[in-house]
Parts: structure tokens; sequence; C-alpha cells
């Protein structure tokens, strides 16, 4: 038996094959590396736009600034109370006059168009106490927090809360 002689067969690529794929490769390494360039560049100049610029941009949007002067305190000032207070060596009695600081002056408005109502729960929290409950810084300091909390309760059911945040006693005698 015969056999055919064996040949190497060869495979022919055409030349312009051959040069596109090999030249393919280095535009595209080319393009990554200058999209990642150009990337890294408006990056780069964003941030440091952002760094050095940053701070002042909230005051120029008109945002309101850190160094903002703070709002002025809004006062009501109450009418003098004269309680008789719980007995403990006789009858004693509290004046006092106290001012009370609050939000702004809507709420002035509201406190001073619920007065009555005010005044009352004031007058029932002060004539509760003792003297000698009334006499130290510890105690003033107590009655104070009583006042704001009674002070603070809406006036209405369905009203949210008064916004008072101190109360400062402008006359405390008691005898």
């Amino acid at each position: 038996m015969a056999t055919a002689p064996k040949t190497n067969p060869k495979v022919v690529v055409p030349i312009e094959e051959a040069t596109s794929e090999a030249s393919a490769p280095k535009k595209s390494k080319k393009k990554l590396f200058l999209i990642l360039g150009l990337l890294l560049l408006v990056l780069g100049g964003g941030g440091g736009a952002f760094f050095f610029l940053g701070e002042e941009a909230p005051a120029a949007s008109g945002a309101p600034a850190k160094h903002e002067a703070p709002k002025p305190p809004v006062f009501v000032q109450m009418e003098p109370f004269t309680v008789n207070l719980q007995q403990e060596t006789g009858e004693q009695y509290l004046q006092v006059q106290l001012t009370l600081q609050v939000a702004d002056q809507a709420q002035v408005e509201l406190i001073k168009l619920y007065m009555p109502l005010v005044r009352s729960r004031l007058l029932l929290l002060l004539s509760s106490k003792k003297a000698s409950e009334l006499t130290s810084a510890e105690g003033k300091k107590k009655l104070q927090d009583e006042v704001i909390a009674a002070v603070k309760q809406p006036f209405t059911p369905q009203s949210p809360p008064q916004s008072v945040s101190g109360v400062f006693f402008t006359s405390f005698v008691i005898q």
C-alpha cells in the first residue's frame, strides 16, 4: 500500500488581516490611556476646586453662613405673683416676678392670648410649694424647670406645646 506523502498544512493569513489584528490592540490601549488620563485630570481639577472653594460656596449660594449673628432673645414679662405658701411654721407668702424666654414673637402673642390660663397654672404651681423648698438655689432651679413645664403644656388638645426655653426671676421674696 502506498501512502500519500505527509505535508505540513500551513495556515495562510492575508496581510491585511494580520496587520489589523496586530494594530487594533495598540489603538485601544492608547484610547484607554487617553480616556483615563482625561478622567483623572477632570476629577483632580474638580476635587482641587472643591477643596479651595468649598468653604465659600454656602455663603455665596444664599445658605446661612457659619458666623451668622444669633437671633436676639424674645421675652414675655409676667405680672407679679403673690401666693400663700404651704404652711410649715406659720403663714408665709411668696411674691415673685418672672420673665419667660420664648422662641419668637408668635409665641409671645400666643401666651398673651392665653394669659389667664398661664397665670392659673403658675398660681397653682407656686401655691403648692413650701418656703423651705424655695430658699436654696437648687429649689429655685427646680421651680424654673417646673414653670417651663407648666407653660409648655398645650393650651388646647389639638395645639402643639409652646416653645419656652427659659424662666428668669426678676423678683423673689418669701415672707
